[in-house]
């Protein structure tokens, strides 16, 4: 079934197939925009703090929570980034940002550490990213709006 659209260049004739690809090319690329702005954010975070502890020696445990905290900063970032134009179905695309900015960050450190792998560390950090996400698609669309 074609459906006919006014769009500023003239009217354009769509079908249920073009409709459904778009709606996944949105998604994917709400999706893809807010996984980079989270990463973008966290190699300045990474950064800033690295130039911090320089002058700082700070202690495991406080590190281990600024790690926990720009993790979540990160994925807020990119999940604002991602809905600042469409903040339809945020809680979905906040969770699906969080779920793959943390397995990709889950990746790199196995890779990178050549420690064994600490599944339940693992399976909590996609949690806390799925969480973090998706709480902030729920709350990042309605701060805007009065």
């Amino acid at each position: 079934m074609a459906t006919s659209i006014a769009h500023k260049s003239g009217v354009r004739r769509l079908n249920s197939k073009s409709v459904q690809s778009n709606g996944i090319l949105s998604w994917a690329g709400a999706v893809i925009t807010g996984v980079l702005a989270a990463l973008i954010v966290t190699v300045a975070g990474v950064a800033a703090f690295a130039l911090v502890v320089r002058w700082v020696s700070p202690s495991d445990t406080l590190i281990s929570v600024i790690n926990q905290a720009l993790k979540l900063i990160a994925i807020a970032a990119g999940v604002w980034f991602a809905l600042r134009r469409n903040s339809e179905s945020g809680l979905l695309k906040g969770a699906l940002i969080g779920f793959v900015y943390m397995l990709l960050g889950v990746v790199a450190y196995s890779l990178l550490s050549n420690l064994p792998v600490k599944l339940t560390a693992y399976l909590a950090d996609l949690g806390m990213g799925i969480a973090g996400g998706g709480l902030c698609g729920m709350i990042l669309p309605g701060l805007g709006k009065k």
